[in-house]
């Protein structure tokens, strides 16, 4: 039961969705997570430069 729900979501997605608007939307999330995880990389980073020069 639980495989036919998920293949008829998976059909109402396909049918719902072109091809390009779903490409579209998955590198739009890809987009801001790389943006959000960079920055946040970037903020420890510095985080770890200034707290070892304080010592």
């Amino acid at each position: 039961m639980k495989k036919l729900s998920l293949y008829s979501l998976m059909m109402f997605a396909l049918l719902s969705l072109t091809s390009c608007e779903a490409v579209e939307t998955i590198f739009k999330a890809g987009m801001w997570w790389g943006i959000i995880l960079v920055a946040g990389v970037i903020g420890i980073i510095l985080w770890l430069f200034s707290r070892g020069k304080n010592s």
